[in-house]
């Protein structure tokens, strides 16, 4: 008689029906749907709601104290917004009475409009509409926003106040927070009484009428317009006729970068092609004084189908375009680095891989870019790509793959788990947020989020595990 009491089968597959690992933690099962997600953005397989509701379950099911840690590396490394907000609202469940909800708060709300963006998710997660927040507030959800308000100044709480469910004013009398001195006191008050002066900035210059190129020269000039306000204007600047010689210097100087994800650069690139070659010092010049990856680094960029899913609806860049960035910075950080674009044909079940040219910032994007049509468009297919690598390059210090890990090897022979890298270091870096990967074996260092944090990672990494 055949025994029925056997050790239950878990098995997990990607959303093309490759083997994916299936003994994720709740903690990895959360990073990889938060460290590459812009909230409420679909991806190539599932939509925003879908990953909205995996990322509060999980958040759920991880300790508050890990849970607020990753809501801070997002937030600061990964310099993602509205993610980590959300998982502040799980937090003050989970972590309900605990001093680390106000802490927690306090460092992941920088900028003055967050406030109102958590209490509107923090709404939709207690069932209840804006105006009835109040008696769902805990002390310590007021006390870490009260914490944050009090860092804002004049022109940080002008430019936020806009039009929304929740001002900023109405966070001001949930929480009741306390002025650190007269100046704020008079601040605030201003506030609340709709007071305050209009913002220097860009948008209220040009909604009054004033000159474009006045405007946009004025306000690089004095300092007043944020990096991302810069790239995402580069074409109506260059429209406008604005100095040329003043913008690209404003680019190259990175004055409030440090904020600005790699795939930026590619953005403004594509819309403003003039300015391109100051992107590139931009995007580059400030990695010649970063500590090399030594040796021979191996870079393999996923291009295929699923990689050309857009980041938002309003963008044009895919998450290739964001893979290609990453292999641009790590040609620059790399003593010898060797790039790989791979794809295939989700007929045939066949890889295809081919080596990149040795080209360098915009040039090296464009090139990837460039390669995914003639390497076919299908899916990845990681365990012929690594041996096909082996037989090309025989040895490395490190291998880079760079992929949403949606395999497409359905044959077993070819499953992605039985993948062996042969780099002295081994690493996977998921740019999507689907819900299963390939990248957790021992063999691999398994890496989530598209921000130059993933390279700073791979350095500490290597510094203990030498």
């Amino acid at each position: 008689m055949a025994r029925t009491n056997r050790k239950p089968t878990i098995a997990a597959f990607t959303a093309e029906g490759a083997q994916a690992y299936a003994h994720l933690t709740p903690e990895q099962a959360l990073r990889r749907s938060v460290l590459s997600c812009l909230l409420w953005e679909k991806a190539f397989y599932c939509d925003g709601v879908e990953i909205f509701k995996r990322i509060t379950d999980l958040a759920a099911q991880v300790a508050p104290e890990t849970l607020a840690a990753l809501a801070i590396e997002a937030r600061q490394r990964f310099h993602l917004r509205h993610v980590p907000l959300l998982l502040l609202t799980v937090l003050a469940r989970t972590g309900a009475g605990s001093t680390l909800v106000a802490d927690t708060i306090d460092a992941v709300i920088t900028r003055a409009d967050e406030p109102g963006e958590f209490l509107s998710l923090y709404a939709v997660q207690n069932g209840v509409a804006p105006d009835a927040l109040k008696a769902k507030l805990s002390a310590q959800v007021k006390k870490g926003l009260a914490r944050a308000l009090r860092r804002f100044d004049a022109y940080e709480l002008a430019k936020y106040d806009r039009a929304a469910e929740i001002r900023i004013r109405d966070v001001m009398f949930l929480v009741h927070p306390k002025p650190r001195d007269a100046e704020q006191d008079r601040l605030w008050k201003q506030l609340i009484a709709g007071e305050l002066q209009a913002p220097d900035t860009w948008e209220v210059a040009l909604s009054a009428g004033q000159d474009k190129r006045e405007t946009f020269e004025r306000l690089i000039r004095d300092g007043r317009l944020g990096y991302l306000a810069l790239l995402r204007n580069l074409r109506n600047m260059v429209a406008a006729g604005c100095d040329a010689t003043l913008v690209q210097d404003a680019i190259t100087a990175r004055k409030g970068a440090q904020r600005v994800l790699p795939f930026r650069y590619v953005a403004a690139a594509r819309a403003c092609p003039q300015m391109e070659p100051a992107l590139d010092t931009a995007l580059l010049g400030h990695l010649s004084q970063a500590s090399k990856l030594p040796g021979k680094t191996i870079v393999v960029v996923d291009v295929s189908g699923s990689m050309g899913a857009r980041l938002s609806g309003k963008s044009d860049l895919a998450r290739y375009d964001v893979a290609s960035a990453l292999a641009a910075i790590a040609r620059e950080v790399a003593e010898q680095p060797v790039i790989y674009a791979t794809a295939g044909n989700d007929h045939t079940r066949v890889h295809a891989t081919q080596l990149v040219p040795a080209r360098r910032g915009m040039a090296l994007v464009d090139a990837i870019w460039a390669m995914c049509q003639p390497l076919g468009g299908g899916g990845i297919f990681l365990k012929p790509v690594i041996d096909f690598l082996r037989a090309q390059e025989k040895t490395a210090d490190r291998i880079i793959v760079i992929t949403d890990e949606q395999d497409c090897a359905i044959d077993a022979g070819d499953s992605p788990l039985l993948a062996k890298p042969f780099g002295t270091h081994n690493y996977l870096i998921n740019v999507s947020v689907e819900k299963n990967g390939i990248g957790y074996k021992p063999a691999w260092t398994h890496i989530d989020g598209f921000s130059e944090a993933v390279f700073d990672f791979i350095r500490e990494h290597e510094a203990t595990h030498a």
